[in-house]
């Protein structure tokens, strides 16, 4: 490729710190940061939580290019096939300042003149700035910059593509619903579809109707029957099949994707609980979002007193199962010596680094405010026996550089759909109250 088809990404902060290998993934184009995110990085590189290792695994990385070379000149990436790379540490001023436009010398403004430097030093290639930061992008696009999104990990076209795990099929052979019903299984050419992984299916024909699941092991479709576990049963069709691959063995990576009050950690803590003898813990966490951009240091107390808030809802969910029972029912002293023997157990998302997860039913609730890597982090933890359930709301994103097409719930759902250790429902009614229904319906 010639020299002035090569373009040159500007990369900022929070492009590094959703993926440390950014710069890697613009194949033959030349890359580029400005030295305002290395002393932002450097801010981060200290913590447990996820961007605190992405910001030490770049700064690593970065360490190695060059093999000595000074970083301010454009250097080779490892690779043939790769680029070079920059750090931008003076800018050529002789126009436009984003300092002075914006009023402000803060780094986003400073990151803008690293990119209109080399807007005015490459005056034949194309320079565009990526970031996560809507805001930033839009001002860099009000002083004629070129600004995109960090693509890689982006499940695109989301609205039309995201799957769903479920199939409806209105016009079903009544025969093969009988079938269903009067053997339990069905060969899967019935369909008049070759299925993949963990498919679901509500089968209809006239007043007759039949819940489905196939399965990747006996290449059968299996009927689903309706459970109630812990006192919880499904109130609709996706809840009795999203409990189907929760309480299934065999299946050992869950995904659960609704508006708020479909009922999704509910049924994943139902269920563990069912199989509570099967796993030697029941493992809960959430991603913890602060608020004010303050992480839970700054709250006072003990690890679990800082956590408290953050996994109320579980405690909630937790409530409702033990309302289902009487005072002097021995499984509300079951479930009361599993809280107090961390049978079942809360702890951040960023404790579990470096652990191995053996033999645990591990429930990440609210996943949709996970990144690609931290969902790959958590289930690479796994070992032998473990089974881990993502649940959450992809257009309910509580992080800043995140939306409904890069997050990790996405991504996950994107990627390992039709492996046999999959299984993913979308729930689309809530069941929470009608109240609630309005607020996701109307408001």
């Amino acid at each position: 490729m010639k020299k002035k088809d090569r373009k040159i990404f500007v990369l900022d902060t929070s492009v590094i710190l959703y993926d440390h290998s950014a710069i890697e993934s613009f194949q033959e184009h030349d890359v580029a940061i400005p030295i305002q995110v290395l002393e932002e990085l450097d801010t981060f590189k200290k913590g447990n939580d996820t961007i605190n290792f992405e910001a030490r695994e770049f700064i690593r990385h970065l360490d190695g290019i060059g093999h000595g070379d000074l970083l301010t000149d454009w250097v080779p990436l490892n690779g043939p096939t790769k680029g070079k790379f920059k750090v931008v540490a003076k800018h050529d001023l002789n126009g436009v300042d984003a300092t002075k436009v914006f009023q402000d010398g803060k780094n986003d403004h400073q990151i803008i003149n690293a990119a209109l430097t080399l807007q005015r030093q490459n005056k034949d290639r194309k320079v565009v700035l990526v970031s996560k930061d809507i805001a930033l992008r839009l001002k860099a696009k009000s002083l004629n910059i070129v600004a995109e999104d960090f693509l890689t990990g982006k499940v695109r076209d989301l609205s039309r593509n995201l799957f769903t795990g479920l199939t409806v099929d209105e016009d079903m052979e009544e025969s093969a619903i009988d079938e269903l019903f009067m053997h339990g299984t069905l060969p899967a050419k019935k369909l008049g579809q070759q299925p993949k992984g963990n498919h679901f299916f509500i089968l209809k024909q006239g007043k007759k109707s039949v819940l489905a699941k196939f399965d990747p092991r006996t290449e059968q479709v299996s009927r689903v029957e309706k459970q109630t576990v812990f006192g919880i049963g499904p109130k609709n069709a996706e809840q009795a099949l999203a409990m189907s691959a929760l309480l299934d063995p065999e299946i050992k990576l869950v995904t659960m994707q609704g508006a708020a009050g479909t009922g999704k950690t509910l049924l994943a803590l139902a269920c563990a609980l069912e199989q509570r003898r099967d796993y030697r813990q029941i493992f809960i966490t959430r991603p913890v979002v602060p608020l004010s951009n303050k992480d839970i240091g700054y709250l006072p107390g003990d690890i679990q007193s800082k956590m408290d808030p953050y996994m109320q809802p579980i405690w909630d969910n937790l409530k409702l199962i033990r309302g289902n029972f009487e005072k002097n029912d021995n499984t509300l002293k079951r479930l009361d010596e599993m809280v107090e023997n961390e049978k079942i157990a809360v702890a951040p998302l960023a404790y579990i680094r470096g652990r191995s997860l053996s033999n645990i039913f591990f429930i990440v609730d609210e996943a949709q405010n996970l990144t690609p890597l931290e969902v790959k982090t958590v289930i690479s933890r796994a070992g032998e026996g473990t089974k881990i359930v993502f649940t959450g709301d992809v257009h309910q994103i509580d992080t800043p550089y995140l939306d409904s097409e890069s997050n990790g719930l996405s991504y996950l759902i994107d990627k390992a759909k039709g492996d046999p250790l999959f299984a993913h429902i979308t729930l689309a009614k809530g069941e929470r109250s009608g109240l609630a229904n309005l607020a996701n319906e109307r408001l």
